[in-house]
């Protein structure tokens, strides 16, 4: 079960999810230096639009992609506030694929898989990349890239998995529907 895990904010406090039942949570692995760090700005939105109605967010900032989360936990927090004015927490930066992984991502991945990209002007460039660099990239669970979103309903339960292609309405109208 999600209350089951723990992860560790940016200043280094054990956060227990288990602090989070009845909430509905949003799950991101953001970078500061990628094509989609803009989905700072709808994220920050959807905060401010529906914290007070249940909605948490967990930003874990991850340098698994294209080293595009440079920087330390500080820096990157600095980054988030000053660019976008971001006030959901940030967590530690950390792995959310290999050995080093967060077994909060191990279970968010066997909860809900890669079901594919959805239409984007990066579709194409990413899955070029993937195919050059596995033929099966596609069956396997793994997070693909920075800002690959899961919604976690009241309950716990892990509803949703949204890729970094995906139209942030979509994630919104998710969210808004288990509010």
């Amino acid at each position: 079960m999600i209350y089951d895990y723990d992860v560790t904010t940016g200043t280094n406090e054990k956060l227990s999810l288990s602090d989070y039942k009845g909430k509905v949570i949003l799950i991101v692995n953001t970078a500061t230096g990628c094509g989609f760090t803009p989905q700072y700005e709808p994220i920050e939105q959807l905060y401010k639009d529906y914290h007070d109605k249940g909605l948490e967010i967990l930003d874990i900032p991850c340098n698994q992609f294209g080293g595009q989360a440079p920087g330390t936990d500080e820096e990157i927090h600095e980054f988030c506030t000053l660019h976008y004015n971001t006030t959901f927490p940030q967590m530690k930066k950390s792995d959310v694929n290999g050995a080093n992984e967060l077994p909060l991502y191990t279970y968010l991945k066997e909860q809900k898989g890669f079901e594919g990209f959805d239409e984007h002007e990066l579709k194409a460039l990413l899955e070029d990349m993937f195919n050059k660099a596995d033929p099966d990239w596609d069956k396997k669970p793994d997070i693909k890239w920075n800002f690959t979103k899961f919604v976690v309903d009241r309950e716990g339960n892990v509803v949703a998995r949204f890729e970094p292609t995906a139209d942030m309405k979509k994630v919104e109208e998710c969210i808004k529907a288990l509010l």
